[in-house]
């Protein structure tokens, strides 16, 4: 009896701690099975991917076994196996290994499976599938704003019903804000027990935001401990940045992530990363280019202005023509230009930006100039298809309605046409969220009331 109640004692001692100022269960015990698993785009994704996992801190072998798929299960001889590294990480409630391998010289547009482990028989993973770029012909994507909040509960709808939507997506982008506290063992545990086996086998490309960072008690900011060892992006960008800022060319498109938080905490940072930009914008000869940040160029939300960083970014983006600006960070969804098209205008002279949120928390609109068309108070996520001449976009609200849609062609004199395929059954949601109704006086009702009117107009003239 007194074995027993040690045992009940030690198991409750191990999967609770103290934080927040309460005590809280450690739902995600690390164990010497591989959980967590990541696949990452790397700077090279026709050939390329890069795989993270998770384990006890018992764990010290570190082994991808992967082959060409194959439908029947009797597949031992094609197996490769690939060595990789771990990182110790000690948390809130325990010490875990992080382990990264990069899978190369694989073939394009090929289907793999693969499953990771420590080469003994009872640590490995389950085998799991990926596919390779494509040279050519054309892909699509997914774009999740922030996550942050309630991400088993309610983030989970968000990214379960984009994989529901577009299952055959090459990868997922997101827009920054994973969690919430940078470094919550708790959180990030959420962030993949709400994707589950998605995180496996469809890879991520993922921007920083705010939330990524971790205030220190001297008042210093500094980069999730988990960012490195769960993700392997490309390590191409300025010195002191890698794996947060870094581009990508995806066949006829350069993706360029850019790490907003580092820019308004640092001024080196940030001429550095300007300068980089500049540099990354003008040498290269893809067909598209993709910016994909935290902090708007415009802010969606209301009583917030990225000016510095506008200032910076802005004449790079217009004079490399930049296409499409995909952002997070203000819990709203919008999307518009810097120049406002009119009625009958089609030619786009600058990007389109989008601000978009998938997770739960909800801010109130800003109602700019900008903006072409707005929502608040609702999740979403948002699919795109990019091809030799063409980007169709297309939001959705979690439960599956499509809410916004354009397309833009590129024109071989280097035009390009905008399309605006917004449904016309579906209105404008732009509610106040019921936590900022609580809190707003009678002076915000009555600049809410103002912005609303205007913005209303504007809509009706142009």
């Amino acid at each position: 009896m007194n074995k027993l109640l040690t045992l009940v004692v030690s198991i409750t001692l191990l999967f609770s701690v103290k934080g927040y100022g309460q005590e809280v269960p450690d739902f995600y015990p690390p164990s010497i099975v591989p959980d967590r698993i990541v696949l990452s785009l790397t700077q090279y994704p026709t050939r390329e991917i890069g795989v993270n996992w998770r384990t006890s801190a018992e764990v010290t072998g570190s082994y991808v076994e992967f082959a060409k798929a194959d439908p029947s299960p009797n597949f031992p001889d094609g197996v490769k196996s690939t060595p990789g590294h771990f990182t110790g990480l000690h948390t809130e409630f325990d010490s875990s290994h992080h382990h990264e391998v990069i899978l190369k010289e694989l073939s394009s547009s090929t289907q793999y499976m693969y499953r990771v482990g420590d080469s003994t028989e009872l640590g490995w993973s389950e085998w799991s599938h990926f596919s390779t770029a494509k040279n050519d012909g054309g892909f699509s994507f997914l774009y999740l704003g922030d996550a942050q909040n309630d991400l088993k509960s309610m983030w989970s709808r968000a990214i379960r019903g984009a994989y529901s939507t577009r299952p055959d997506a090459d990868f997922i982008f997101h827009a920054g804000d994973l969690v919430d506290k940078a470094d919550s063992d708790a959180e990030w545990g959420d962030w993949f027990y709400a994707g589950g086996w998605i995180h496996s086998s469809v890879p991520t490309l993922a921007c920083t935001g705010n939330h990524e960072y971790a205030r220190r008690s001297d008042g210093s900011y500094n980069l999730s401990s988990f960012w490195g060892p769960t993700f392997a992006f490309p390590t191409n960008g300025p010195k002191g940045l890698d794996e947060t800022t870094y581009y990508i060319d995806y066949q006829n498109t350069r993706f360029i992530s850019l790490n907003t938080q580092a820019f308004l905490i640092d001024p080196t940072a940030a001429e550095r990363q300007t300068r980089w930009l500049k540099s990354t914008l003008k040498n290269h000869e893809q067909k598209w280019t993709i910016v994909l940040m935290h902090h708007p160029i415009y802010s969606a939300k209301s009583g917030r202005d990225n000016m510095q960083m506008r200032e910076a970014f802005l004449p790079l983006f217009e004079k490399h023509h930049v296409d499409l600006v995909l952002q997070g960070h203000d819990h709203t969804y919008a999307r518009g230009t810097s120049t406002p098209m009119s009625k009958g205008q089609n030619v786009l002279d600058g990007p389109m930006f989008v601000v978009s949120v998938s997770g739960p928390k909800m801010y109130d609109l800003s109602l700019e100039d900008w903006m072409t068309r707005g929502a608040s108070d609702v999740q979403l996520y948002q699919e795109l298809d990019v091809g030799p001449t063409s980007i169709a976009f297309k939001a959705y609200l979690v439960t599956g309605e499509l809410y916004d849609a354009f397309e833009l062609h590129k024109m071989n004199d280097g035009r390009k046409i905008y399309v605006d395929q917004t449904p016309e059954d579906q209105p404008e949601l732009l509610g106040i969220p019921e936590a900022l109704r609580q809190k707003f006086t009678s002076q915000d009702w009555k600049k809410y009331k103002e912005r609303f009117a205007a913005y209303k107009e504007r809509k009706k003239n142009n």
